[in-house]
């Protein structure tokens, strides 16, 4: 059984660990930050600044709730893009590929792993 897991909202906006760049990332400079809440089912909170990276297909599905910021989430099957920003759910599902483009530091709180 998995433990029950508590998190206020002021760690939700605190600081988060320095993470690197976005892996595969190919414009800006997307430095990543990250709050780990579970790491069983990948929980937390990870914010990455502006720039661009291919998302190769998926090996889980991820959901988020986008906290602040903005992206341009284009899908690589329907060539549909999503202008993403604070408010907004988004789920990516497994096997999914597309881009993002972050043009405003965005953080969000995701899940995955579930698969």
């Amino acid at each position: 059984m998995r433990p029950y897991i508590y998190v206020p909202a002021a760690t939700i906006a605190g600081e988060l660990e320095p993470n690197g760049h976005r892996p595969g990332y190919d414009s800006g400079d997307p430095k990543t930050s990250i709050l780990k809440f579970d790491t069983a089912i990948k929980t937390g909170v990870w914010e990455c600044q502006p720039g661009g990276w291919q998302v190769t297909p998926r090996a889980d599905t991820e959901v988020c709730y986008i906290v602040s910021g903005r992206a341009t989430v284009t899908d690589g099957a329907t060539g549909t893009s999503y202008e993403i920003s604070g408010g907004d759910v988004i789920v990516q599902p497994k096997d999914w590929s597309g881009r993002w483009e972050v043009t405003e530091t965005i953080r969000k709180v995701y899940c995955h792993g579930f698969d």
